[in-house]
């Protein structure tokens, strides 16, 4: 085994880099000025004990934690069980969220499972709709099937700022620069997702939530280039 994978896998190693992103993220946000718009109807929902799906673009995910308000109800985030996902979704756990792991070897069934446990237990579930691997800006079904089996309602949700830094990663993964000015956006997605839909329903649906994202993420953009 080389140098470099022992150091990728060491324990100690992806601690220290998990403690480093987050408490830079966490800086980053408290440092610059933030417009909270949208927010009412989720947030209401979360207060009442009702759980919500969140969903979002990859390349803002790194901002969940900041457009899901923990203070109100649990939330669980669905991560990749590869290498980058489990980062993912550390990150995640130190900034306040849960994570539950989709490995590739887990079946279908017992994932399903899962995720209605959590939401009987009032917990949201937060996902990218394109993520772990894309393509970009392109929803998968994944969000689909939890809005048919779980039942509850669908928030679409992203962040803009007008300094940030572009990873070189598929998605173009954004992080927040401290001492900026951002935008922090909220809409509900109202599209009925039958109890049985078919292929061709289950892709005009991926289809009206891909723009509902484009949509709400092209807001934001817009709307920090007024700041």
């Amino acid at each position: 085994m080389s140098i470099r994978k022992k150091i990728a896998d060491s324990p100690r190693f992806n601690r220290a880099i998990e403690a480093l992103l987050a408490a830079y993220v966490r800086f980053a946000f408290y440092t610059s000025r933030w417009q909270r718009d949208g927010f009412e109807d989720m947030d209401g929902c979360v207060r009442r004990g009702e759980p919500v799906i969140f969903v979002l673009w990859h390349q803002r995910l790194i901002m969940a934690p900041f457009l899901f308000d923990t203070s109100l109800g649990r939330i669980c985030a669905l991560t990749s069980g590869a290498r980058a996902g489990r980062l993912a979704g550390q990150i995640l756990v130190r900034l306040g969220f849960e994570t539950i792991p989709m490995h590739s070897h887990t079946r279908h069934v017992a994932l399903s499972r899962e995720v209605l446990r959590r939401t009987k237990e009032g917990c949201s579930i937060g996902l990218a709709a394109d993520g772990p691997r894309g393509p970009a800006r392109v929803s998968s079904e994944v969000p689909i099937m939890w809005a048919r089996t779980t039942g509850c309602r669908v928030f679409t949700v992203s962040f803009a700022e007008r300094r940030v830094i572009k990873l070189p990663t598929w998605d173009k993964q954004m992080l927040p620069v401290p001492f900026s000015r951002g935008v922090l956006m909220c809409k509900e997605w109202h599209c009925e997702v039958p109890r049985k839909p078919s292929p061709e329903q289950v892709e005009a649906l991926q289809k009206n939530l891909s723009a509902a994202l484009d949509e709400i993420t092209d807001a934001a953009d817009t709307a920090v280039s007024k700041l």
